[in-house]
């Protein structure tokens, strides 16, 4: 359906694709040989832009590049002008679709160049004047293979039309049809066309009450003034509020899809009141006269180049016909890439939960608890990244059955090698219904689930250390490496056992505030005051410094646990431990003295530090856990099964 065809001498078309994306495609339907034998007669459609002139639609005219002009001063992509002709009137009212820049700038599209505009939209702006947008083209005779301009044509004006000339060699004129495919051995004939002036039977749906033709994503732009599309929701954001200075307010955000395209749409106060409840995930909606305005890519993965605001005079209707409007397109990219990838790039992966965490809270900066939930996703590359979900979609996700989870603008972080964040604005699909997620739970299920990945979110970052890329490590592997004497920190995971723990000096009194730890002094008047908040307060909170020895089979290592990796350890909550100390020292060294000896799987962040002309590598305890046996058991007999196989 949204194929391409080659034109005659295997021409090259491009056009929007699936994902969004301008696609570049190349058609070679005979050799290059022939190609050079075949002598190519073309045509143009004579008359063709008067019938455009007058808003007629025209099916598929084959038209000359008589000039292209780059349009100065925009501060969003490039946008082109173009004067055509069809040999016998030209008009410079034709403007090139964003998504066809491309073949300006590799000099595809240039002057002399005959063309087969395949898809136009016809806008009429404020002052009466009508602009052709060329939506999707393809060049069927290059410039360097065209003696110049074809004819004589003047610039076309209303109510003066030059007179066709006769031609004796050519056959009689049949009327115009729609052609996608040629014949390479035939002539391409664009003969004038009886049709001029009639309106054929679109393509595309009307709207309800048949006012306007529907036009495509892909073609929308700001200087546009009357247009509709008909698109599918593929994602809808909640209600979000803000208050400054300047007052209140409220918005939400949807993405929008077609064949053509996609596209994001933000509705403000009002709008939220008319729209929000009228709009559902998946359905498919009659959408007209909203603003476009240039894409913010800082909140938005999707493919395009604009982004629309709802506004008064904006209508949304449902359109019930809707089996041949497309669902959420992706554009995935492997986990493996991702280690090549910007951070803060907004990116679409698929990927297996091989594990997930228990959901958790956290308070943010504004004082607001939210749900947290961290997820391994792998892929066919073998490798694995940690996605965290947040708020509703934390509390509500299940990973027990090892789903297939599609994530559509997910944001790339670099904490701990190369990590995801599902935002706001991003779409996440468990065991979506598309071919991705089929031939990634087959290979999951065939062979996928044996391997246990290479992990890109706690790899190490730094150079110089040798060894596999693997976040599992021994202690003395970690030494052996030198691991932390890099740029970046390193991370990496393993299962030792404590035999340690320093009770001096772990715990310190902290300021109460919620966003501040800072260390207060005691006035000895019963106030407590932070330097940092510049504050006095009559109490404060215990906060932990745990310094540990951890060793495992090889060697052992000086770690520091702060709050909650300490907890984990000890049992115990910070303020508890602090009430113990001072009333009954006896049970507060029970607490250590339980704590030695016992297992867990630790993550640490090791770094070099130096501090008074010392350098010395710092561990510190990001994460500790009881040791899942089943699991490590299935590492230890993994890695028994790959040794014993060198």
């Amino acid at each position: 359906k949204h194929g391409a065809r080659a034109g005659a001498g295997g021409g090259q078309s491009w056009r929007h694709g699936e994902s969004g994306g301008t696609q570049h495609i190349h058609h070679y339907p005979v050799s290059r040989t022939r190609l050079n034998t075949v002598k190519m007669t073309v045509k143009l459609s004579e008359g063709a832009i008067e019938a455009l002139s007058k808003g007629n639609e025209v099916s598929s005219p084959v038209l000359q590049v008589v000039n292209i002009r780059r349009i100065e001063g925009s501060s969003g992509p490039a946008r082109f002008r173009l004067m055509m002709s069809d040999g016998l009137n030209t008009m410079s009212s034709f403007m090139l679709a964003t998504q066809l820049n491309p073949m300006v700038e590799q000099n595809i599209l240039a002057t002399n160049c005959i063309c087969l505009i395949k898809r136009n939209v016809l806008n009429v702006l404020k002052d009466g004047r009508r602009v052709v947008i060329i939506v999707d083209l393809e060049v069927v005779k290059s410039a360097d293979d065209v003696d110049g301009k074809i004819g004589d044509p003047t610039p076309y004006v209303e109510g003066q039309t030059k007179p066709q000339q006769p031609s004796v060699s050519n056959p009689p004129a049949r009327p115009f049809q729609q052609r996608n495919t040629y014949n390479s051995d035939a002539s391409v004939s664009r003969a004038p066309s009886k049709d001029f002036g009639r309106k054929p039977n679109p393509s595309l749906p009307n709207t309800p009450g048949g006012s306007s033709k529907v036009v495509p994503i892909a073609s929308l732009n700001p200087y546009q003034s009357k247009w509709t599309i008909r698109a599918r929701v593929t994602n809808k954001s909640s209600i979000r509020t803000w208050s400054n200075s300047r007052g209140d307010g409220k918005l939400f955000s949807m993405e929008i899809v077609d064949e053509s395209g996609e596209i994001r749409v933000t509705g403000f106060n009002e709008q939220v009141d008319k729209y929000y409840s009228l709009i559902e995930i998946s359905k498919v909606y009659y959408i007209s006269k909203g603003t476009l305005k240039i894409a913010n890519k800082q909140y938005t993965s999707l493919k395009n180049d604009y982004e629309m605001t709802l506004n008064s005079d904006t209508s949304i209707i449902p359109c019930d016909d809707a089996q041949d409007v497309p669902m959420v397109q992706f554009d995935f990219i492997s986990i493996a890439e991702l280690e090549n990838k910007d951070k803060d790039s907004v990116v679409d992966v698929i990927g297996i939960c091989k594990s997930f965490d228990e959901v958790s809270k956290i308070t943010t900066k504004a004082n607001r608890e939210v749900s947290k939930r961290t997820v391994n996703l792998m892929d066919m590359s073998g490798k694995v990244v940690t996605a965290t979900l947040w708020g509703e979609e934390a509390e509500k996700f299940d990973g027990s059955t090892q789903p297939v989870l599609a994530i559509k603008g997910a944001r790339l972080s670099d904490f701990g090698g190369r990590s995801l964040s599902v935002l706001f604005s991003s779409t996440m699909m468990l065991n979506p219904d598309i071919p991705e997620a089929y031939k990634l739970r087959g290979w999951f299920d065939a062979e996928g689930h044996a391997m246990e990945g290479q992990s890109v979110s706690e790899m190490k970052g730094g150079s110089g250390a040798s060894g596999g890329n693997t976040s599992w490590k021994t202690l003395s592997e970690v030494k052996a490496e030198n691991l932390g004497h890099g740029e970046k920190a390193d991370y990496f995971t393993c299962v030792a056992t404590i035999v340690f723990l320093r009770k001096e000096n772990c715990m310190y009194q902290a300021c109460p505030s919620q966003d501040c730890n800072k260390k207060v002094v005691d006035q000895q008047n019963g106030l407590f005051r932070c330097e940092k908040c510049d504050r006095e307060f009559p109490n404060f909170k215990y906060r932990l410094i745990l310094s540990a020895n951890i060793a495992d089979f090889g060697d052992n290592q000086w770690v520091t646990c702060f709050q909650e990796s300490a907890e984990a350890i000890l049992g115990q909550n910070a303020g508890y431990l602090g009430e113990l100390r001072d009333s009954n020292e006896q049970a507060f060294e029970e607490v250590f003295q339980n704590a030695n000896f016992t297992t867990y799987t630790f993550r640490n962040r090791v770094k070099l530090e130096t501090y008074n002309d010392e350098s010395r590598i710092k561990a510190t305890v990001v994460d500790a856990k009881p040791v899942d046996h089943k699991e490590y058991s299935k590492r230890l007999i993994m890695n028994i099964r790959k040794h014993a196989t060198q």
